[in-house]
């Protein structure tokens, strides 16, 4: 599985894709927290906290997660190599595992940059270090959580065609739907009784859970089983191949 791993992660940055989704996100990430007049901008705002960053970061990666794993399996499948992979040594999910841990890394290596926002709000407040680190640590583990959620989902969409713009856009919608989608019909108050219990199935809800600086193990729970039931999901798919076959 670690070759595996090795290869799906060096394929990332020996074409422009790991580079460009990295620069992209800290690109726009910084110039929404430093230098355009809004209300994330960390100097207008005037308090020492990053939650700009944390409010950003989810709507970003609903994008830029897609687009790191349209490719896993669709490419794959596209080429001929699929069958090829499936006819190694190993098993579905050693192969998901190895594709899943190349995407998660990739989120983890875009969040350690921002690491400096962190460093540079604590120099500046007034006194040093009067920033809530433990609000802090709670959404980086948040955003990592969420992050997992959606290479999970990317993955599946991968798995499920071969084409990757279809697989770009069915991970968009299902990731949006999924952080964004339960979050509206709560606020449409259309299902009475069932308005709570609607809001606590979507990833929003966890996530700002957890960025409270709180970790419960009920939001953790949560995160990996959405993670699971994706990653079984696209074991099913590949198990299909088989069947059909």
């Amino acid at each position: 599985m670690f070759a595996l791993y090795k290869k799906e992660l060096s394929s990332f940055f020996t074409s422009l894709i790991g580079y460009l989704t990295i620069a992209v996100f800290l690109i726009l990430t910084g110039l929404m927290l430093w230098v355009f007049r809004s209300d994330f901008n960390i100097l207008d705002y005037g308090y020492a906290d990053i939650n700009g960053l944390f409010l950003i970061a989810p709507f970003l990666y609903l994008f830029l997660i897609p687009a790191i794993t349209m490719r896993m399996f669709a490419e794959e499948k596209k080429n001929g190599t699929m069958e090829l992979l499936l006819t190694k040594p190993l098993s579905e999910m050693t192969i998901i595992w190895a594709k899943f841990l190349a995407g998660l890394t990739l989120v983890f290596i875009s969040l350690l940059p921002t690491l400096v926002t962190y460093f540079s709000v604590y120099a500046l407040g007034d006194p040093v270090g009067n920033i809530d680190s433990g609000s802090v640590a709670g959404s980086y583990i948040g955003l990592l959580s969420l992050g997992a959620a959606f290479v999970a989902i990317g993955l599946f969409a991968s798995a499920i065609t071969s084409n990757q713009i279809v697989a770009f856009i069915t991970a968009a919608v299902l990731c949006a739907f999924g952080y964004l989608g339960f979050e509206s019909l709560y606020h449409m108050e259309i299902l009475g009784d069932a308005d709570l219990l609607v809001k606590s199935i979507g990833m929003r809800h966890h996530y700002e859970s957890i960025s409270r600086g709180v970790v419960d193990t009920r939001d953790l729970i949560y995160y990996l089983s959405i993670i699971a039931i994706f990653l079984m999901a696209t074991r099913l798919v590949l198990q299909s191949r088989k069947w059909q076959k």
